[in-house]
């Protein structure tokens, strides 16, 4: 099998990734059959879907008159071996809880034929360790998508110890196919690629905060209008080297012994979270999100993000075709 031959798609769950996975894929024209063991998650995917493409339409990332397509390319079924039963290829976005995922994969090989690929949208897990209990582990993988999936380009495509080269390649192809950026990971290692990096600035940036260097705000906006803004265009290596090695080497060596890198959680941070603070889905974290708040503040968001496809997607349109 090759990635041009895969058009069915099974995705179990449907929640914050699982929804957005499934109409990426419907979106370049697959046939998505999708379960979730909430019913609510259930009810609610094709309006959340629908919801993300109408957006999208309005920004013209796609043609209005794709919308329903797409929905319509997607169905909701209430059991899980319904929706991977006649899917080439599985994408599992369950809570991320090991011993479910071990006890899912050898499930999933039972209902699928001996071809079908098993994905798992895991940050946390090794597949080797998921894959642990499976008689063909071979066909198991790694496809970490970023929140929201259906903007985010990128894809970190990680293989098992087990998992077949062939079906390494057929990944990569397969999501470079539905015009994601696909990256692959050449061993497993906790965090992978993106997140290792995110966590090491945020660790930072959690202590600037919480010594009072600058206000959230400030740090929000000096991130987002230099680091942000450059890594839009260039990544981080190739900044380096814009900017000279040698700079870069001596910033490195009189900077880096001042960075903090200890594994402690700042105190602001910790009695935040003590106190029952998560963030916008508690109304409060580092800043207040009374709901009309939030709601504009994820609005922009998506906005900020839709603009940045609109030149991710235009860039990788050409390496795709």
């Amino acid at each position: 099998m090759q990635a041009k031959d895969i058009q069915r798609v099974g995705v179990l769950g449907l929640g914050t990734m699982g929804h957005g996975i499934a109409q990426t894929f419907a979106a370049a024209d697959c046939s998505v059959t999708a379960f979730d063991e909430s019913e609510a998650a259930r009810s609610t995917a094709i309006e959340r879907i629908r919801s993300n493409l109408v957006q999208m339409a309005a920004e013209g990332l796609i043609d209005a008159s794709a919308v329903e397509e797409i929905v319509e390319r997607i169905v909701i079924v209430d059991q899980p071996g319904r929706a991977v039963e006649e899917a080439e290829f599985v994408v599992e976005a369950v809570l991320e809880n090991l011993p479910l995922k071990q006890a899912l994969f050898p499930q999933l090989e039972s209902w699928v034929s001996v071809e079908t690929v098993l994905a798992s949208n895991t940050s946390t897990f090794p597949m080797t360790q998921i894959s642990r209990d499976m008689q063909h582990p071979e066909r198991a993988i790694n496809t970490h998508w970023f929140n929201p999936p259906h903007l985010v380009p990128v894809v970190e495509v990680v293989p098992g110890e087990r998992t077949s080269p062939e079906v390494t390649e057929l990944t990569l192809e397969l999501h470079k196919r539905i015009g994601k950026q696909a990256v692959r990971i050449n061993r497993e290692i906790p965090g992978l690629l993106v997140n290792r990096v995110q966590i090491a600035m945020i660790r930072e940036v959690f202590h600037l905060w919480d010594q009072g260097i600058a206000s959230a705000e400030d740090i929000d906006t000096a991130v987002r209008g230099s680091m942000g803004f450059r890594m839009a265009a260039n990544g981080p290596l190739e900044i380096a080297d814009f900017g000279g090695l040698d700079v870069w080497l001596k910033v490195f060596e009189g900077l880096a012994p001042e960075i903090r890198s200890d594994s402690v959680i700042p105190s602001k941070v910790r009695e935040i979270v003590d106190e029952g603070h998560y963030g916008m889905k508690t109304g409060q974290g580092i800043y207040d999100y009374p709901p009309e708040v939030a709601e504009q503040k994820r609005h922009e968001r998506d906005q900020r993000f839709m603009a940045l496809a609109k030149l991710f997607y235009g860039q990788s349109s050409g390496d795709e075709a």
